[in-house]
């Protein structure tokens, strides 16, 4: 059994060789991974089969099974991702700001590694090899902990990835997913000052808290999606229906899924039913809304305080009518996650003051909250999706795996 003391020394160790790496050096060793994931797509879905099986067994729910499936065009979708994330450029050295003092120093400010990255995730496999690409591209060493579920996908992908590295002279620890099931190992990550520069945790909510209450070591915040669609007085209700639907059936598994409806009451007596022939169409939801709302939608039960405040990641929608802007803004921030919300609206000022006013790390209009991923806003792959306010904020990508370093020059200056 491999005790944190290994792990940690192996990243460490693997962090200062991947930090004297060339772009070129780490751009070559993606584009082998991502051929390598696709040559072993049998090998994958093997894997992913005995999980899926396993799943079954323990009642875990479809939604939560179409999260840990692999199919073929999945693969291909994150061997793609690797490859797009090498063509990416390499943020490790770029000079942010350059100046000379006043005592004549050169001084350069340098994006660098963050040294070795942990990372607690749920049963999601595309998550251990996009956090691995985006790693290994800024220098940075990760240890990946994942959830039971997906044991055996999240083995085999990173196995693949570990031969890949060796095969190419490159230290295989640049990876590391220690098979250990028991959460010591996880307790021991987040408290492990002394080898992790910086853990994420990605899952639900329960898991989040977990790790913000146990940690010692700096956590950046992820995941957890609380996502709230307003649809305003002047919205075009054909375009709200259509968004609306997407954001919550197109896949509810996800933190990007709408899991709240928030409907100014001047229309929801034309859109709520509008919206529930539209959506019956796709995939029955339920619905959990308040008095007004209620007799609105077919088999609406009353909601609670709870399901305001609850991530579904189902087919169920929490539904509350609102008499302004300004109060789905106020209801917004009570209970949002920070992470995705939306507006639907035709009103230009209403859309300016809802993206100043709520506070999020995306904020949308007319549009569906399922964009907020770092594959689709250009960031080849992702690392999470930062609800915090600290140097990263909402979908990670590169440059959210930096830090800076001072480079100072000088001609033999001292100081008075």
């Amino acid at each position: 059994m491999i005790t944190i003391t290994q792990l940690g020394q192996n990243a460490r160790l693997a962090a200062h060789q991947l930090a004297r790496l060339s772009s070129s050096a780490k751009n070559q060793a993606l584009h082998a991974v991502s051929a390598a994931l696709l040559a072993h797509t049998d090998d994958i879905l093997a894997a992913n089969a005995r999980d899926l099986a396993a799943a079954a067994d323990h009642g875990i729910s479809g939604v939560m099974l179409d999260r840990l499936r692999l199919d073929a065009a999945r693969i291909q979708a994150i061997a793609a991702g690797v490859a797009q994330v090498a063509d990416l450029p390499d943020p490790i050295g770029t000079v942010l700001r350059g100046y000379t003092n006043a005592d004549g120093l050169e001084i350069l400010q340098k994006r660098v590694p963050l040294g070795v990255i942990a990372m607690i995730f749920e049963s999601r496999p595309n998550v251990a090899v996009d956090a691995f690409s985006l790693a290994f591209k800024t220098g940075n060493a990760i240890i990946l902990r994942g959830g039971r579920d997906a044991r055996h996908s999240n083995a085999a992908l990173v196995d693949i990835i570990r031969r890949t590295l060796h095969a190419a002279g490159l230290n295989a620890d640049a990876v590391q997913l220690p098979d250990d099931p028991d959460r010591r190992l996880a307790e021991a990550l987040m408290q492990a000052t002394d080898y992790i520069d910086v853990l994420i945790p990605r899952g639900g909510a329960q898991l989040i808290r977990s790790v913000k209450e146990k940690a010692r070591v700096p956590v950046i915040e992820t995941g957890v999606g609380n996502v709230h669609i307003y649809v305003d007085e002047s919205a075009d209700l054909d375009m709200a229906t259509r968004i609306v639907v997407n954001a919550k059936t197109q896949r509810p598994s996800v933190c990007n899924a709408a899991e709240n409806l928030l409907v100014h009451s001047a229309v929801a007596s034309r859109f709520l039913p509008q919206l529930a022939v539209a959506m019956a169409a796709v995939h029955a939801v339920e619905y959990r809304a308040d008095e007004r709302a209620q007799p609105l939608l077919p088999n609406a039960v009353a909601a609670t305080e709870a399901d305001y405040a609850t991530e579904f990641l189902d087919y169920i929608l929490a539904v509350k009518v609102v008499d302004s802007a300004t109060e789905a803004i106020d209801w917004i921030n009570r209970y949002t996650s920070h992470h995705s919300e939306a507006i639907i609206t035709r009103d230009i000022a209403h859309a300016r003051a809802f993206q100043d006013a709520v506070d999020a790390a995306v904020v949308y209009v007319n549009a569906s909250t399922r964009f907020t991923d770092g594959f689709v806003f250009g960031l080849g792959a992702e690392i999470g999706i930062s609800t915090q306010k600290m140097h990263a904020r909402g979908p990670m990508g590169l440059e959210a795996l930096t830090s800076t370093k001072y480079y100072v020059c000088g001609e033999g200056q001292i100081r008075e």
